[in-house]
């Protein structure tokens, strides 16, 4: 079974920045899209921002010109820096492929505080 390991989620205040790390066992990973998605509370989970084979990106509204995703192949990780932080990206992050499959890592929490 494919593993996603994610991490760097913390407590931070409106404004500030947090980078998210994903690591990766999955085969083939140069081929796949990838993605970061957030879990809002008491909402489902949405695509947040994702990176393509060739490296082109696309990025939700709200995340764009503020997130910047980027991969290494290499070592299979993703990762996602996040600047300008505000409220409303609370929430539980998650790297998966994108399309995203059925089994997802732990995720890392993301709080931001007034």
């Amino acid at each position: 079974q494919v593993q996603f390991v994610e991490s760097g989620g913390g407590l931070v205040q409106s404004g500030g920045s947090l980078t998210l790390s994903c690591t990766t066992s999955l085969p083939g990973f140069q081929i796949f899209a990838m993605g970061w998605y957030r879990r809002a509370p008491g909402q489902e989970r949405e695509m947040v921002a994702i990176i393509k084979n060739d490296d082109s990106t696309n990025y939700t509204h709200s995340a764009k010109g503020r997130f910047t995703i980027f991969r290494d192949n290499a070592k299979k990780t993703v990762t996602l820096q996040m600047t300008s932080l505000k409220t409303e990206d609370t929430g539980r992050y998650y790297c998966h492929y994108y399309p995203p499959g059925t089994f997802w890592g732990q995720g890392t929490q993301v709080t931001v505080t007034t």
